[in-house]
């Protein structure tokens, strides 16, 4: 389908992305990355960066952000059906990115200057404060998580406990 990344922070860039059975949101874009990409590209002013997509789905996230922000994207998910679909998508949509399989980050071994993820908080609490806790010990110096979890599913405790643990490089 077409994307409305489109018009996302009003850059006109046409996007498309095939989903499919078996992947988050697979009739139309949600509405919490959507936002995420939204809110990023207006207040993210780095271009050219190395940047993880954590729980790509079928891709939208790291693509577009690819595409706009003029960066390599990593992309991983658990869902071979969505890291197909992913694949296929950068293929289509022209963009500087590779998805592979990772549970959460286990077969991360590098830092990056960007991390995004809409984290499956279906999965649970245990699963998304082990994506966005590993998800600082991959960032570079200077790097940003950036990251979209609505208030009624936890949004308040995750940045409590964001904010409250030790630095990763301690």
């Amino acid at each position: 389908y077409s994307s409305a990344a489109s018009d996302v922070y009003k850059r006109q860039v046409p996007f498309l992305f095939t989903s499919d059975n078996g992947v988050f949101s697979k009739d139309k874009i949600d509405f919490g990355s959507l936002n995420l990409v939204k809110v990023l590209l207006k207040n993210y002013d780095k271009k050219n960066v190395n940047a993880l997509d954590v729980g790509c789905g079928y891709g939208f996230i790291g693509i577009s952000l690819s595409k706009l922000l003029n960066s390599k994207f990593d992309m991983v998910d658990v869902n071979n059906r969505a890291i197909h679909l992913a694949n296929m998508n950068i293929k289509n949509n022209k963009v500087d990115a590779k998805a592979f399989y990772s549970d959460a980050l286990s077969n991360i071994d590098k830092n990056y200057d960007l991390i995004v993820t809409n984290p499956p908080i279906r999965a649970g609490k245990v699963v998304v404060e082990k994506i966005l806790l590993d998800s600082l010990k991959h960032l570079n110096d200077d790097g940003e998580l950036w990251f979209v979890i609505r208030k009624d599913q936890g949004a308040k405790s995750i940045i409590c406990l964001l904010y409250t643990s030790p630095s990763p490089r301690d």
